[in-house]
């Protein structure tokens, strides 16, 4: 009788194990037709049932189920699917590791294709406005690959998507792991059409320069994405009302790159959004003594000290901006509006004067120290017509003048100017 039992029980098993393998038939046959999603239903009966199946047969069902959701994954574009078909190539690889490298190769083929397709699908999603799905895809596209530029991109995509939360953990993973970002590309100029061609790598491009083909070799590297990435974790911050993270945040790059000057400015721009002027307008001097030849930072602290009613140093800083970029039509028009924000003081003064002769004279003085304060700003706002002459802020602001001081072609000129730019 026990024997007869036991039998019966290998016969059992061994009708089991003949399911199992007609059924992984069937599975791959789907597949080879190219009926991903009837493989798909074939695989799932034999879900619950594997864990007892012989090595053989698990190592087939892995590879299958993650050969029949990458070939789901390339034509629903869904993350879910790209997911699944990860999970289970490498926990076939896994699997094999203590067996036997029956699929191995070719799993690592499909995930290494994978990698491209999810990013091309998350590309897709960006397009499509789709931050989510995007976000999610271009993590799983850093967990294939270990690329951190997909770990950035995926942080990118859920700023863009809202979803800060998720933004702020990879932002703080890149910063952890000290990502910069920073590549370098190796050029030549193409003596064949005169153009700079990145070569790819050093040795490739002093190969070309060596036959002849190309000249003139160059490196160029790319800036530090460190900056950008301590930015976007401060503002996080202080948009969640945590503003001593986002203070230690940068604090922390800082010293890390000490002489790094976007690290510098990035600290100052969360200031300002945080209302601290005095801070800001310190760290923009710190930079300005890093860099005393960037008339942006000149431009952005007279900014500031305009608002804080530090007029004379304001115009100092203004002039700086002018004598390192004298083409730029902002800070004209900053300076000049600088210049006429006297004019208010002077107009109340006039108003509230009365009809005696003392009056009337001071009247007199306050007219002509108007109408001088008016001449002052004149060449700011002219020189931005040079510069860009459908300017029409500098153009309603001369015509006022004009009108003002008495120059009569002068008013009619800006007036019919003005009235060609609104049309």
């Amino acid at each position: 009788m026990k024997k007869q039992v036991l039998l019966a029980s290998a016969i059992l098993v061994s009708s089991f194990a003949m399911a199992q393998k007609n059924e992984l038939k069937d599975a791959e046959k789907a597949l080879d037709n190219g009926s991903a999603a009837e493989a798909k239903a074939t695989l799932e009966t034999l879900s619950s049932s594997i864990t007892t199946a012989d090595d053989k047969y698990k190592a087939q069902y892995y590879f299958l189920t993650g050969k029949t959701y990458a070939d789901l994954a390339k034509k629903t574009g869904s993350e879910s699917d790209y997911q699944n078909a990860y999970n289970s190539l490498n926990e076939l690889v896994e699997f094999e590791k203590g067996y036997k490298t029956k699929y191995t190769d070719e799993a690592n083929q499909i995930l290494e294709k994978l990698s491209g397709d999810v990013v091309n699908a998350a590309i897709q999603d960006n397009n499509n406005q789709d931050f989510a799905n995007a976000a999610s895809k271009l993590h799983l596209a850093y967990q294939m690959s270990g690329n951190e530029d997909y770990l950035y991109y995926a942080a990118s995509s859920a700023v863009n998507g809202s979803d800060y939360d998720k933004a702020l953990a990879y932002y703080e993973q890149l910063k952890d792991n000290g990502y910069t970002g920073e590549s370098t590309s190796y050029l030549a100029v193409n003596k064949e059409t005169g153009e700079v061609e990145n070569l790819g790598s050093e040795q490739n491009r002093d190969l070309m320069v060596k036959t002849g083909q190309y000249s003139n070799p160059t490196e160029e590297v790319t800036e530090s994405r460190m900056p950008e990435i301590v930015k976007n974790i401060a503002l996080i911050y202080n948009e969640k009302g945590e503003t001593e993270k986002a203070a230690a945040a940068i604090k922390d790059a800082r010293e890390a790159n000490p002489e790094d000057i976007n690290l510098l400015l990035t600290e100052a721009n969360m200031y300002i959004k945080m209302g601290d002027k005095a801070k800001f307008q310190s760290l923009m001097e710190e930079a300005i003594q890093k860099d005393p030849n960037n008339p942006t930072l000149y431009y952005n602290l007279g900014v500031i000290l305009a608002e804080q009613g530090n007029k004379d140093k304001a115009k100092e800083y203004y002039e700086k901006a002018l004598q390192l970029d004298p083409e730029n039509e902002n800070v004209y028009l900053n300076m000049a509006s600088l210049i006429l924000s006297d004019e208010k003081a002077m107009v109340e003064e006039m108003n509230g004067l009365g009809n005696s002769a003392t009056d009337n004279k001071r009247y007199d003085e306050l007219k002509g120290q108007r109408e001088d304060l008016y001449r002052s700003a004149v060449p700011y706002l002219e020189k931005i017509l040079v510069i860009n002459p459908n300017n029409v802020d500098a153009v309603r602001t001369l015509m006022n003048i004009y009108g003002t001081i008495g120059e009569s072609a002068k008013y009619k000129e800006m007036k019919d100017k003005l009235a060609t730019l609104e049309q």
